[in-house]
């Protein structure tokens, strides 16, 4: 028998969270609820979560700096946040510190329940164990792993490395990646990728893409300070450069 796959639902207000939790237990899940920052956090030390659905507007701190100490200390497993504030600049900032989806109340519960279930299907393959050896070798359904240097990043199972060393990535660094690596050697403007990566059209911040590119530098660079792949275009965005030809999705 399968196990009820884990969800930590962070939410304080009382008649909100006690529907949800109860729609989510319906849907199979085995849910546990915390309405402070403080619980969720212990509920984190002592159990695995395969999503995490944390409210944005907590009692003792907001939910961006919890998520990004979640990210800060190695904990990648996969968050959709809630939030009363439909500003794009909210929902940038939540992108910004490692969320993986982002939905504003009030909201549809069918459409919750649909984006909670891609979130996990992500995380599913995140958790294939199979090594690359044992793959069918005629399987046309898979995608190419990208590889660049001593980088590869299977964008299907959710797996990153550099070297023999484990490269935790977020959803959107999997499609940023994908992106560059899609259009090797091409010019990519910051507001091309905001348009394809985030889903942003017309947004006039374009920082978070640049926060972005410093990450992956610092993943995969030989030296971030003096990037190789991830060159920077002046006045113009960016482009993906390999010396050799990269294995592309």
């Amino acid at each position: 028998m399968t196990a009820s796959p884990r969800l930590l639902l962070v939410e304080d207000e009382q008649h909100l969270a006690a529907g949800l939790k109860l729609n989510f237990e319906l849907e199979g899940y085995a849910v546990d609820l915390a309405s402070t920052a403080r619980r969720a956090a212990e509920l984190l030390l002592g159990a695995r979560y395969d999503v995490i659905v944390l409210d944005v507007m907590l009692p003792d701190t907001d939910g961006f700096e919890l998520c990004k100490k979640l990210r800060e200390g190695g904990n990648f497993s996969p968050v959709l946040m809630l939030t009363a504030r439909d500003a794009t600049d909210d929902r940038v900032r939540g992108l910004e510190v490692g969320a993986d989806d982002y939905l504003v109340k009030p909201f549809e519960l069918s459409e919750l329940l649909a984006r909670v279930r891609s979130l996990l299907r992500r995380r599913s393959w995140e958790r294939e164990q199979r090594p690359p050896q044992e793959r069918p070798a005629q399987d046309t359904t898979s995608v190419a792993p990208i590889r660049f240097g001593d980088a590869v990043i299977d964008v299907e199972r959710g797996e990153a490395r550099k070297g023999d060393q484990e490269v935790k990535l977020t959803r959107l660094e999997f499609d940023l990646v994908r992106y560059f690596a899609a259009n090797p050697g091409r010019v990519l403007s910051r507001q091309e990728l905001q348009e394809q990566v985030w889903k942003l059209a017309n947004y006039p911040n374009t920082r978070m893409v640049d926060n972005f590119i410093m990450r992956l530098r610092r993943h995969f660079e030989p030296d971030p300070v003096n990037p190789v792949y991830f060159v920077s275009v002046r006045g113009t965005g960016y482009k993906f450069v390999v010396p050799s030809p990269v294995t592309k999705p």
